[in-house]
């Protein structure tokens, strides 16, 4: 089986997940994507479900009025989620890899962003039915008629990224990481990253929010602790947040959620910012509650 190039993403990744909230018309999308491909910016990640099954079409509106966009970037997408929804009147949400449904979202993929190829496409959750077998005779097929450059998961276990890895090589596990949510220091994905080689995406490292916003006593701890850093090192809790993440040894790709300039040029910033382990760890020791062991 011949392989493709290596995957190559840009350090920080800009999520599309709520692009149907910045309201933007044509023209202001073509403007957002062109600035982040400017910052450094040249990865896109969205998945068909997104928006209410909306986001990408929104993107590849913009694709479409500036094609020549495309070249310069990297498309993400992710499916295997069948979303209950007016858009998909499904009895309940549920998960499905069958060959069918996996390329029929993926052409739907292609059409929504106006492209004739998807760089990366991940399972976007671990399907309790999945035949990893006939998953990877998907994954072939759809290569082969250069539809996909290559394959990765989205919230996999160590195992079951190894399960399916065993098949048909994947290129990363899109795992959540933020210091209010640590799992994945502990859970495995990140070890098997660095064994593997294979850099992680990271969903949601500011927390969704709550670094910002939550009242709960971790989200407390943790901005009190992090505001005293980002203070002493002159940076943003944006940019201190993302550089937390960047500073583990399995070179992760973070991935932004917001539509604002700023939040991007916060997030480059953080490409530029070397935690000490001390600072660290002061800020796991905050979210966790108590000292390392």
């Amino acid at each position: 089986m011949t392989t493709a190039s290596p995957l190559t993403l840009s350090p920080i990744v800009a999520g599309l997940w709520r692009i149907a909230e910045w309201k933007l018309d044509v023209a202001a999308r073509v403007r957002w994507i062109e600035q982040a491909l400017a910052l450094g910016i040249t990865s896109f990640d969205h998945a068909d479900i997104y928006g209410d099954y909306q986001a990408e079409a929104l993107f590849g509106e913009a694709l479409k009025a500036a094609p020549s966009l495309r070249a310069r970037m990297q498309l993400v997408s992710k499916c295997g989620i069948r979303l209950r929804s007016a858009q998909r009147p499904y009895r309940l949400s549920h998960y499905d890899t069958s060959a069918g449904y996996v390329r029929a979202q993926v052409e739907q993929s292609l059409r929504n962003l106006h492209t004739d190829r998807l760089d990366l496409v991940l399972i976007h959750r671990p399907d309790y039915l999945m035949d990893a077998a006939a998953l990877a005779d998907t994954f072939v097929a759809l290569t082969r008629e250069g539809k996909v450059a290559h394959w990765g998961v989205s919230n996999h276990s160590a195992s079951q990224f190894a399960l399916l890895h065993q098949h048909h090589p994947l290129a990363t596990n899109q795992i959540e990481l933020s210091p209010l949510a640590m799992d994945a220091l502990d859970d495995g994905t990140l070890d098997q990253a660095q064994q593997l080689g294979l850099r992680p995406m990271i969903w949601s490292p500011l927390a969704g929010g709550r670094l910002f916003t939550g009242e709960d006593a971790q989200a407390m701890r943790v901005r009190t602790e992090m505001e005293a850093i980002a203070g002493r090192l002159g940076i943003s809790l944006t940019t201190l947040a993302f550089a937390w993440v960047l500073r583990h040894p399995s070179r992760p790709h973070p991935i932004t959620g917001s539509g604002r300039l700023e939040s991007l040029r916060e997030a480059v910033a953080a490409l530029d910012v070397h935690l000490e382990p001390e600072d660290w760890y002061a800020i796991w020791t905050a979210s966790k509650g108590h000292p390392v062991p």
